[in-house]
């Protein structure tokens, strides 16, 4: 789902980043007037899950690709808003970095992944939690968990679609005088069939899976540390619930599985270079520093490893900085 540069027009790039602001401006203001510094750590621990989820390809048959992301699963641990920022920060180390996801398509990504995403997954949660009582006094955690599960399927599903509809409106706006597409050249009838049908399936079971999994094990060892209807104040600090050793140790086993991901041959749909398309113009290019979380000679599991180890401490440290930097509240129990 990370949309490349070069498939979307520039004109497109800066709309979808002007509908990204606004979500990210209201994101940084909850999170500003409501989050302690002592638990930003927390938005680390959520944007490395999901750098880690988007790192576990997932082949479907036809030779394509997907992974999960895992925005609805932070919404659920941190709030929507929360789940904004760290699955935004973890989209930028993989472009920047990485060149998972393209420079000028970084708005695109953020508005499809790390705004639709995580609200649609957090508010279709809350609904299903209401449906099946999950929210009453002793309810099982069964419900909730399948209300997460739920969350997390139309979560991805509808970022799906925003990609879809981004790529098949290329070429009814732009093409050339002959009547060639200039970015992406395929139509609606075509880039929504080719990415929901992999969402509907495969990858969005992929997000249920890698959602209910980390969840449930969360849930089981730091039941009252979740993000709930005291908002920011019913999250344990940094120190405790998932932001623990347990959760250290659940990143390090899927910093180490990581190479599990390579086993998916294949390109996802839509992420394809520009020597797969020889139709299309390249018109901007990003040198990343480790391509496709390559690095030099190294084997490639040993590299795939080391992107995992870099991307998370990446995420990490900067949300420290951003916690080390704001002023302490006192006013939230």
């Amino acid at each position: 789902m990370h949309i490349p540069d070069n498939y979307l027009s520039p004109s497109t790039c800066a709309v979808m980043t002007a509908a990204a602001i606004p979500a990210w401006v209201h994101s940084v203001k909850k999170l500003k007037a409501e989050l302690p510094k002592e638990k930003m750590v927390l938005l680390g621990v959520g944007a490395a899950f999901s750098f880690l989820g988007m790192m576990f390809n997932v082949p479907m048959p036809g030779g394509t690709t997907g992974h999960a992301v895992g925005g609805t699963l932070i919404a659920l641990l941190l709030g929507p808003e929360a789940a904004c920022i760290a699955v935004t920060i973890a989209l930028l180390v993989q472009a920047l970095l990485f060149g998972d996801g393209g420079i000028l398509a970084f708005g695109a990504n953020c508005f499809n992944m790390s705004f639709i995403l995580p609200f649609v997954g957090y508010y279709s949660y809350k609904l299903f939690c209401k449906l099946f009582k999950a929210d009453e006094l002793g309810a099982s955690k069964g419900k909730k968990i399948l209300s997460a599960g739920l969350g997390s399927y139309l979560g991805i599903n509808a970022a799906a679609l925003m990609a879809a509809i981004e790529f098949g409106i290329q070429p009814m706006l732009f093409s050339d005088a002959a009547g060639q597409p200039l970015y992406c050249p395929y139509g609606l009838s075509v880039s929504i069939p080719a990415m929901m049908i992999g969402h509907l399936t495969i990858f969005g079971l992929a997000e249920v899976i890698f959602t209910v999994a980390i969840y449930s094990f969360l849930a089981a060892n730091s039941s009252d540390s979740f993000y709930g209807e005291k908002g920011f104040s019913s999250i344990e600090a940094s120190h405790q619930g998932f932001g623990s050793r347990k959760a250290g140790i659940l990143l390090g086993v899927l910093m180490l599985a990581t190479p599990l991901g390579l086993l998916a041959a294949g390109t996802a749909w839509g992420e394809w270079g520009i020597d797969e398309m020889p139709t299309m113009t390249e018109s901007f290019s990003w040198n990343a520093l480790m391509p496709d979380y390559t690095l030099g000679g190294l084997p490639e599991w040993v590299a795939y490893i080391l992107s995992a180890v870099i991307g998370v401490a990446i995420v990490i440290i900067l949300f420290r900085i951003i916690g080390a930097s704001m002023k302490s509240k006192t006013n939230y129990d």
